[in-house]
């Protein structure tokens, strides 16, 4: 099939492309948005200004990884691109040396004053959402640490983790339905995950009550069932909070002493709905490997739900503890070795919503180990490239700004008119995309430059379904002015 053969090469003489003509529309949304105004005004990083300002760097990172970078290092092939140059209106950006000065330039304070200013602009885009439709409804806030490894012998903060790795343990705390990382703190390899969490909790949940959401729930597994604060979060409100705890021996106990009508079964929605012909299953491989060399496997049988009351030692007043009890049986190839009963339990302050539902919504925040792996692997905010603590974390922070930018790209695309239906799903559609999937049909589309007297005309040389919602974002942000700033 691939019978080309007289093949050549040629260099053209006047005619400017660039591969990456998405990044045109996302400097549209930082400009719109306030951003680039609000980095400015807010951090102060650099003494003067000659000739690169504070919100120079920022972006310059930000869109590296945005046109495919995955390190520092990539922004040289960045700067020696006149075109990428040419389509922003810049004369240079910071080299890769620079940029690397700028993240160890931050301290904690200005690191928060960053993170600030960003929420600050958030709060600008999530006000253009429709009022009428469930964006307010509810703001889920999940809350999760992870692991960043790290090879480097000579990084400052870095500490062996419980799993045996040299690195970082970065704090997340995010927007659930849009997938937007409110806070991201560096912490030492060593520290617990809950550490630091509640105060970034806090302000999560000032953020997002400043951005008008009717109802906030806090959602977290159990490391961060940190009871000392419940009962100060259960007094603010519309506030809900929904964190795993510990199966302590004592809750255990108190389990097995549930009467048998009090349990009932717990039905877990499909993951999907077959909406043609249901296909047969294809043969469980694994399942038949296991079975013929006799290896040990744990299947589940059933599960259950039941509720009761309890008061944590660091609790003033008793709080809704839902359990989970799973019906398990150990095998060995096809011989039954016994039975096992084991508990999951979660606490709350929710006392309307029924207990399998709060099981489910329990059960969901594992999309926040997707956002996660957005930010490792498809944005590599948490490759940890400077020399310390705080300057990896700036790193992370202006990383991350790229999956931010996204999310706000599909925040800012219109839902009303004829198409309104279509144009919903697309957004959420967006919403969803995949870091990678994002850069391949919005970002990575060809263009060809052309200056015309004061406008930079993007001239696409190639066609996808995308190509809609981007121009349809184009227009939409050029007939919009600039999102004023809040007082």
């Amino acid at each position: 099939m691939f019978t080309a053969s007289n093949i050549d090469y040629d260099v053209a003489d006047r005619t400017c492309g660039l591969g990456v003509g998405g990044i045109g529309v996302m400097h549209l949304v930082a400009q719109r948005s306030g951003l680039i105004d609000r980095i400015d005004q807010s951090v102060q990083v650099l003494k003067i200004h000659l000739p690169y300002h504070e919100s120079d760097h920022v972006l310059g990172i930000a869109y590296n990884i945005l046109c495919g970078g995955t390190c520092l290092e990539d922004i040289e092939l960045r700067r020696n691109d006149e075109v990428y140059l040419d389509a922003l209106g810049a004369q240079r950006i910071p080299d890769p040396t620079t940029a690397g000065d700028f993240c160890r330039r931050f301290d904690e304070p200005t690191l928060d004053i960053l993170q600030e200013a960003i929420n600050e602009t958030r709060l600008e885009v999530w006000a253009q959402q429709d009022r009428a439709g469930s964006f307010f409804e509810e703001a889920v806030i999940d809350v999760d640490g992870t692991l960043a490894p790290t090879t480097g012998e000579c990084k400052q903060g870095m500490d062996l983790s419980y799993q045996g790795d040299w690195g970082y343990h970065p704090l997340v705390v995010s927007l659930a339905h849009t997938g937007e990382p409110l806070y991201l703190d560096n912490r030492s390899g060593n520290r617990p995950s809950h550490e630091g969490a509640a105060q970034r909790i806090d302000q999560a949940i000032d953020l997002c009550q400043r951005g008008g959401f009717e109802s906030i729930l806090l959602r977290g597994d159990t490391d961060f069932s940190q009871t000392a604060h419940l009962d100060r979060w259960d007094a603010r409100p519309n506030v809900h909070f929904l964190f795993g705890i510990d199966a302590m021996a004592n809750l255990v106990a108190i389990a097995e002493k549930i009467e048998a009508t009090r349990w009932k079964p717990l039905n877990r929605v499909p993951k999907y709905e077959v909406k043609t012909q249901a296909r047969s299953r294809p043969e469980n491989v694994k399942e038949r490997l296991v079975k013929e060399r006799e290896l040990e496997n744990i299947r589940l049988v059933c599960e259950q739900v039941a509720e009761f009351e309890y008061q944590p030692g660091k609790c003033r007043q008793p709080h809704r503890v839902v359990v989970v009890r799973k019906n398990l049986t150990r095998e060995k190839g096809d011989l039954l070795l016994y039975d096992e009963i084991r508990y999951f339990f979660y606490i709350t302050n929710d006392r309307t919503t029924p207990a399998d539902q709060l099981v489910i919504t329990a059960n969901d925040r594992c999309n926040q180990e997707n956002l996660i792996e957005q930010l490792k692997n498809g944005v590599h905010a948490m490759r940890m490239p400077v020399d310390n603590l705080v300057s990896n974390g700036a790193y992370m922070v202006m990383a991350a700004l790229a999956w931010t930018l996204k999310a706000w790209f599909a925040l800012l695309l219109p839902e009303r008119g004829r198409w309104g239906a279509k144009y919903r799903e697309q957004k959420e559609e967006v919403l969803r995309m995949e870091f990678k999937s994002f850069l391949n049909v919005i970002i990575r589309v060809p263009v060809q430059m052309v200056r015309s007297g004061r406008r930079i005309v993007y001239r696409l040389l190639s066609w996808n379904r995308w190509q809609e919602v981007l121009l349809r974002a184009v227009a939409t942000l050029r007939a919009r002015p600039r999102i004023p700033q809040r007082c």
